[in-house]
């Protein structure tokens, strides 16, 4: 990587250490072989951090073989030597997390007091979940099943993992689709985002240097089209984790099915915010401002779909754009900054499109509009609540990816059940209401993966995320996730001395 002479090493100190490349391979930082480079732009500012080599297939083939190599050691180690290694790996993030929250702060363009709060210590405590789950890896108890024999469940790794990230939460995609691999006994080698790759290699850094070993994480920095298709592609990768756009997630299907690959998708999302007429409104409306804006809506769980009982629609409306304008818009790096910028200009200008569409057909209540004056250089836009809008509108049924509410109103509560599963997603949804009947309905209706009440946006690692119907399949997080990681064996012991039993006299006779 070459530093083109920013200021941005004091919002970065970490900077020089990618001065021998972007690709982790073997324990190694080493140079990308495609022949091209890409920046690392700081979205709030529009500065290059820096420039690194992009990976070819070549980088992809050494990666795969990499982890192909560990493979047979890492899976042979036992239960208790994977979490051993993983408790030390917490350990050094822990050490290292202001590191870690500046270096996703510069690249994604996030406040930098919610890559403290948030984006950081998840990974850490993520990473101290997996140690101990490590150990509770259990197949199935031996039982009798069949007469004179005993069967048991064995779980197994499955080998080399490739994962395709995105660039909405780096730090936390890398976690999700590493720790659960490598806590089974697996080797990876994941490809993050091509603007954000910065806290993944220093993830797999501070994995090394907690002692894991060399080949069992990998990441190789080059562009989807190139090096993640390659990776999906590789004969020798016998599984693929993507977590990405719905259009994109096909595409990664359709190449890892020519392999017969497991595949795992997350992928995009629309959450429905479903406010009942006898709802704490004053929750609900700081609700949905956190849970639409939280990094500035670039979430695929994020509440992009207020349906409001028309009783509390106009108040709803009301008080959701006072609060939306108090939001403060600024440079991520500042104590008081509430919403940083989108991840680029592109990012930027697709979001005001969506809106400038939407004026055709519904009301822009706030917002609506790039920021100007000091911001002006940065990818900024403001927070937006449109109001009005048909069910079938573009601005409802597609995935905007940025800080913008649509709210809805509705009369029923089948309505309002029937309003929040009519999009071809299913990632996650809120419903708020003061009546357990009414919520209790809600989350067994709605189809979506994670169905919160009276609360948007919060996650734990002990507990599964993914999705329905068009946001994918499998699970990341939780015990649940091993599921995707592992395979079932069924081994079956004959329990007597005698070898001719009554199943051969059935195919072979008495002889």
């Amino acid at each position: 990587m070459q530093n083109p002479g920013t200021d941005t090493p004091d919002r970065f100190p970490a900077q020089d250490r990618f001065a021998v490349g972007a690709q982790f391979i073997a324990g190694r930082l080493t140079k990308g072989t495609s022949g091209r480079t890409h920046a690392v732009v700081d979205p709030a500012t529009g500065d290059e951090v820096l420039t690194y080599e992009l990976a070819g297939p070549d980088d992809v083939d050494a990666a795969v073989a990499a982890a192909r190599a560990a493979f047979p050691g890492w899976a042979a180690t036992t239960p208790g030597e994977r979490s051993d290694a993983l408790h030390r790996f917490a350990a050094v993030l822990a050490d290292r997390a202001e590191e870690f929250a500046r270096a996703e702060s510069l690249q994604c363009g996030k406040p930098l007091k919610l890559t403290r709060e948030f984006d950081v210590p998840g990974t850490i405590d993520n990473t101290a979940f997996f140690a101990g789950a490590a150990r509770h890896l259990q197949g199935q108890s031996a039982g009798e099943y069949s007469g004179d024999h005993t069967s048991y469940v064995r779980r197994e790794p499955i080998g080399v993992v490739g994962s395709v990230a995105p660039w909405n939460y780096p730090l936390q995609m890398a976690a999700w689709k590493i720790l659960p691999a490598i806590a089974a006994g697996n080797t990876i080698v994941l490809k993050p985002a091509e603007p954000t790759p910065l806290t993944s290699l220093l993830f797999a850094q501070a994995a090394t240097d907690a002692g894991i070993p060399d080949g069992v994480i990998n990441i190789v920095t080059g562009t989807g089209k190139e090096a993640g298709e390659h990776l999906v592609g590789h004969p020798d990768v016998v599984m693929t984790s993507f977590t990405g756009s719905t259009a994109v997630g096909r595409r990664v299907a359709e190449i890892a099915t020519a392999t017969v690959k497991r595949i795992h998708l997350e992928l995009g999302g629309k959450a429905p915010f479903v406010v009942f007429d006898d709802a704490d409104l004053e929750a609900a409306v700081h609700g949905a401002v956190a849970g639409s804006l939280i990094n500035t809506g670039q979430d695929c769980t994020a509440a992009t779909r207020a349906y409001v009982q028309r009783p509390l629609y106009e108040e709803f409306v009301a008080r959701t754009a006072a609060l939306m304008e108090t939001v403060r818009l600024g440079d991520p790096f500042a104590p008081g900054t509430d919403l940083g910028p989108l991840i680029t200009h592109v990012q930027r200008d697709r979001v005001a499109a969506f809106v400038e569409r939407a004026r055709a057909y519904a009301r822009v209540v706030t917002g609506g509009e790039a920021s100007r004056g000091e911001l002006a250089n940065g990818a900024y836009y403001r927070p937006t609540l449109i109001a009005d809008a048909a069910q079938d509108s573009e601005i409802v049924q597609s995935e905007i990816f940025g800080p913008v509410l649509v709210v809805l109103p509705f009369d029923s509560d089948d309505e309002g059940i029937r309003l929040a599963n009519d999009t071809p997603y299913g990632l996650a949804a809120s419903a708020w209401s003061r009546d357990v009947y009414r919520t209790g309905r809600a989350t067994r209706e709605i189809k979506a993966g994670c169905v919160w009440v009276n609360d948007h946006i919060p996650i734990i690692s002990e507990m599964p995320h993914g999705g329905y119907k068009a946001s994918g399949f499998g699970k990341d997080m939780s015990a649940y996730s091993f599921e995707e990681y592992t395979q079932i064996k069924h081994v079956m012991f004959d329990n007597t001395a005698i070898a001719r039993k009554d199943w051969h006299r059935t195919i072979f006779g008495d002889r």
